[in-house]
């Protein structure tokens, strides 16, 4: 029986490439979206289609323990539970500082703190039970010496996903490992598209390797980081960004 992932914001971008690699390599996938129900259906007859493995989609707001509880009882219901999970939702409301609204602020980390804790609360049970379990947060180097005053919240939201993540590997252990994986600027399609050509070369300037990073890129370090091959990495956290020069 294959092993079932469950990955929020799973309709595009990084979550996309991820659903695909993992579907690629035998996994069962559950595609959670909120907005993206078009993206989501083509992501999931795409999967079926081509790699003959289990997947649905659900609509769910992680950031909304109801639905996040509802979501897992249906995957559990359909498939049996969650074996892996990738905490991947987040938003990014930027603004300028002056601008920025306490809701704002209180919004993202709602999104992308309380909402991943919210999905590794429900579904650590059935791991423990299992005494097999994988959780993967994304986060990002702006966690880590990135700076943007424009994104603070979502700057710090990433900081504290690296927090959670030490805090639920010393918690779910030993059966559940919990890792952390930091992208850079990674080239997904909500990444590149506003951005003028001058801004761009800017950027990718700060990178060692001089380019931005594939969301494949990600995918492919999550794969290995819930492979067999990895059992003995926990409670770290793994940059991927081509050799970032600094802040900014």
């Amino acid at each position: 029986m294959n092993k079932v992932v469950l990955i929020t914001g799973g309709a595009q971008g990084i979550g996309k490439a991820i659903a695909l690699e993992l579907a690629k390599n035998h996994y069962d996938i559950v595609i959670n979206y909120l907005t993206s129900h078009e993206a989501a259906k083509k992501l999931k007859e795409e999967i079926i289609n081509t790699y003959s493995v289990r997947c649905i989609t659900i609509c769910a707001d992680v950031s909304n323990v109801e639905q996040v509880n509802q979501m897992v009882t249906e995957i559990e219901e359909k498939l049996g539970g969650v074996d892996i999970l990738i905490n991947n939702a987040a938003i990014d409301l930027s603004n300028l500082f002056h601008l920025k609204t306490n809701e704002e602020f209180k919004k993202t980390l709602d999104v992308n703190v309380v909402g991943s804790f919210n999905c590794a609360k429900r579904v650590y049970k059935h791991m423990l039970e299992k005494e097999y379990g994988r959780i993967i947060n994304i986060s990002s180097t702006n966690g880590i010496n990135t700076y943007y005053p424009m994104c603070i919240d979502y700057d710090a939201s990433k900081a504290a996903l690296i927090s959670l993540t030490h805090n639920l590997a010393f918690e779910f252990a030993p059966y559940v490992n919990v890792n952390c994986i930091a992208p850079g600027f990674i080239g997904t399609e909500n990444e590149l598209d506003g951005y003028d050509e001058e801004f761009l070369k800017e950027e990718v300037e700060k990178i060692m390797v001089n380019r931005y990073g594939d969301p494949k890129e990600v995918a492919y370090l999550v794969k290995f980081l819930i492979s067999d091959e990895a059992n003995f990495i926990n409670n770290t956290v793994i940059r991927i960004d081509g050799g970032q020069k600094g802040s900014c």
